[in-house]
């Protein structure tokens, strides 16, 4: 766990595998905005494999709600091609044989908090980077 993720008090986790329903099991708010962190759970390993936000800060310091928040991102957002979340993950699981999934999501902008999702999302990204001279695997590009 990244210590600079503490601060954040509206923050929740939950586990997926091939059997479950990824709307079903997922406890992200509809609301909103922030970053997820995605873990690869096998066995006694757990490897961070993608880190994602949504919320898009405007030029007059609001911030654009995605539908749905960060629940919808996990759900329905896009990975592996163009397929959502809920179909993308089980078959990727498959291909790298990845029991569960653990998922730690972090409402960073909210009426207390107003850090701009895709700024911690890169500092988390910096901080994997700057241990592991990679991106997470999952993580194409950022």
């Amino acid at each position: 766990m990244f210590k600079e993720l503490k601060k954040y008090k509206n923050q929740n986790n939950f586990t997926f595998n091939i059997e479950n329903e990824l709307s079903e099991v997922c406890n992200a708010p509809q609301e909103g905005n922030g970053i997820y962190l995605v873990y690869d759970v096998s066995g006694d390993e757990k490897e961070l494999v993608f880190v994602g936000s949504t919320g898009t800060i405007q030029n007059n310091g609001e911030i654009k709600l995605r539908v749905g928040g960060i629940y919808d991102r996990l759900v329905n957002g896009q990975q592996f091609g163009k397929l959502s979340r809920r179909k993308a993950w089980p078959i990727q699981m498959k291909k790298e044989n990845i029991e569960n999934l653990e998922i730690h999501w972090y409402e960073t902008f909210n009426e207390n908090t107003k850090h701009i999702p895709t700024y911690v999302e890169g500092l988390i990204l910096q901080l994997f980077l700057d241990k592991n001279n990679v991106l997470p695997r999952w993580n194409v590009a950022f």
